[in-house]
């Protein structure tokens, strides 16, 4: 006889109504995948066409190629993190933004847990080693601010050490504008369904279920408590000089584009055509803590 596989069903809490979840069932529930889309408030009820996204996202990439000869004309530095739950759409974000960007110049950044050492070093500082130099565009996948979420969350750090954190990052963060840094801090929001959606796929796609780890599922009970620390890092940590932008991320590729509009507007590089890039949609896209509900 095989070994017993131990079920990965949860009992969640959602909307004040228990569900039964199975990440391991083939079939999405209908609760799941009739709300998916629509959770969280997202605005629209359908997501953007494929043929009009790939239209869009050309133009955007073309520009941001713009971005990379005027970043090695003039040594000037770029630095985005992005965050968000997990399955929110970071890494695709990402890739779209990075595509056909020289990569020698774009450089994304996808740190693993700390080392012994690391441990014991001041927090920022395997991150600070990560910063661009002069002509470089780096993309963070998660950030610094693992110690505003999960590590609180899942007690990978201690309660005076998350405090310490929300305090130091601010002026951390003053420290990289001053010096230069165009820096962009954006958070991708979705909605509880459609995670859970998101999670199902990458269960049951072979080419994506590596992305689907002990972690997420160890988390699926803790929307609350992510949501808590969401609220309180995106409140103590959005300054002038280093705000955070909000997405919301229930279609990617609304996302995807709005964010890279974002980070085109707010720079002053040759060549720059405005009409290529378009205008930022502010129902997808607002500024932090007051965009979310």
């Amino acid at each position: 006889m095989g070994e017993e596989v131990e079920s990965r069903a949860v009992e969640l809490d959602i909307h004040g109504k228990t569900r039964i979840f199975d990440v391991d069932d083939p079939v999405l529930p209908d609760w799941i995948d009739e709300h998916a889309l629509g959770s969280a408030d997202y605005p629209y009820k359908k997501k953007l066409k494929e043929e009009e996204y790939q239209e869009e996202l050309e133009k955007l990439q073309i520009e941001l190629i713009k971005v990379q000869f005027w970043l090695q004309a003039t040594g000037k530095r770029v630095m985005a993190l992005f965050e968000g739950r997990d399955a929110a759409g970071k890494g695709g974000s990402i890739a779209a933004t990075s595509a056909h960007m020289n990569p020698r110049l774009a450089r994304v950044v996808a740190l693993t847990k700390p080392t012994d050492r690391e441990q014991g070093q001041w927090y920022y500082q395997r991150y600070v080693a990560q910063f661009p130099t002069a002509g470089e565009f780096v993309l963070f996948d998660r950030s610094w601010y693992n110690r505003a979420g999960v590590e609180p969350v899942m007690g990978f750090c201690t309660p005076e050490q998350y405090e310490l954190f929300l305090k130091q990052t601010p002026r951390m963060e003053k420290l990289i504008v001053q010096d230069g840094i165009f820096f962009f801090k954006f958070y991708l929001d979705i909605g509880r369904e459609m995670q859970l959606k998101r999670f199902h796929e990458r269960r049951h796609d072979p080419r994506a279920v590596w992305k689907l780890s002990s972690m997420d599922i160890a988390a699926l009970t803790k929307w609350k408590d992510y949501s808590e620390k969401r609220g309180r890092m995106l409140k103590e940590t959005h300054t002038d000089v280093a705000p955070w932008t909000v997405i919301h991320a229930n279609d990617k590729r609304r996302a995807r584009l709005n964010l890279i509009r974002h980070i085109l507007l707010k720079l002053d590089y040759d060549g720059k055509d405005k009409q290529a890039i378009g205008e930022i949609d502010d129902k997808i896209i607002g500024s932090a803590p007051n965009f979310l509900k």
